[in-house]
């Protein structure tokens, strides 16, 4: 019998041990639990501390690109507004620059995460930067391939007066409407006339080829036509004889023929004209190498003033 209660006490002092270590084992748990969850275990907290400093850098990356962005529009803006207008090419649209990229498959992989709209969108903004460099690089090698082609059409272009002498007096007649000094009626005059002796030299005003050498009784009587690239001809009529042959190449300053009175013409002159895209346009704004500032406003006052062509 008293072994029994003996065994009794026993068993009930156990199950009030194992009753302790049970609920102290729970209580553990969920103290551990607990902390997991409102404060987070070391490796949690070491991964909170990486994303947040991913996205401290992600968002430096994102201001930096910003930065770019507004550099690349001042380069966009003086591509469009000054080296183009300087080599007078058409400018590339906004649409066209920032064009980017439009497939949207490259942002698949970035899309499901917390960070996804950050990531995405300093994705994106390289993405544009990076497509609108491509642009800027095209233009800036058109543009280098137009400065080339400049230093070229700058020698070509008619620069000087085609006769030696800069005195203004020498200009008998100007561009435009004047008398025709045979018929006494108004007619268009597409060139301009320098009154000087017979044989005075003519020089080319430019760099070209002598497309035509053509003799007449009448109309331009002896004249010559060089054609001197990027839409530019100039024409020399009435000339005594020829320094030249068709097919030569020439260069400014060289020497194109010498004034006489031949065809339609009342004296020794050089009727002179320029044409753009085969436009006759006014010979006076092509002497830019030759008059100062104050002649050529001298000469365009004496352009608006009437007077009597010599052919």
């Amino acid at each position: 019998m008293a072994r029994e209660k003996i065994n009794n006490r026993w068993r009930a002092r156990a199950g009030r041990i194992f009753v302790f270590l049970l609920t102290t084992f729970v209580f553990a748990l969920a103290l551990v639990a607990a902390i997991f969850v409102f404060f987070g275990s070391p490796r949690e907290k070491m991964q909170a501390r990486e994303i947040a400093y991913m996205k401290l850098q992600y968002q430096i990356l994102s201001d930096r690109l910003d930065d770019m962005q507004e550099v690349m529009d001042e380069l966009q803006e003086r591509d469009n507004n000054v080296y183009r207008a300087i080599f007078e090419a058409e400018p590339i649209a906004s649409s066209v620059r920032k064009s980017g990229f439009s497939s949207q498959d490259r942002y698949t992989e970035l899309y499901g995460y917390k960070t996804s709209d950050l990531v995405l969108g300093v994705a994106k903004k390289l993405d544009d930067v990076a497509s609108q460099l491509y642009y800027q690089t095209k233009s800036y090698d058109a543009l280098f391939e137009m400065a080339k082609n400049k230093a070229q059409m700058l020698a070509c272009i008619p620069a000087i007066m085609p006769v030696k002498e800069s005195d203004l007096s020498q200009i008998s007649s100007y561009f435009g409407y004047r008398s025709d000094p045979i018929y006494k009626v108004e007619k268009y005059h597409s060139g301009i006339d320098f009154a000087a002796p017979s044989g005075t030299e003519v020089f080319a005003p430019g760099d070209g080829i002598v497309v035509k050498t053509e003799s007449n009784h009448w109309g331009y009587g002896n004249m010559v036509t060089i054609d001197h690239g990027f839409g530019y001809k100039t024409r020399y009529a009435h000339l005594l004889k020829f320094a030249v042959r068709e097919g030569q190449k020439i260069k400014r300053g060289q020497l194109v023929g010498f004034i006489g009175s031949t065809g339609k013409a009342t004296g020794p002159h050089l009727h002179y004209e320029v044409l753009k895209n085969d436009t006759h346009v006014d010979p006076i704004h092509f002497f830019f190498n030759d008059l100062t500032p104050e002649q050529y406003e001298k000469i365009l006052e004496q352009a608006e003033l009437p007077s009597l062509t010599m052919d």
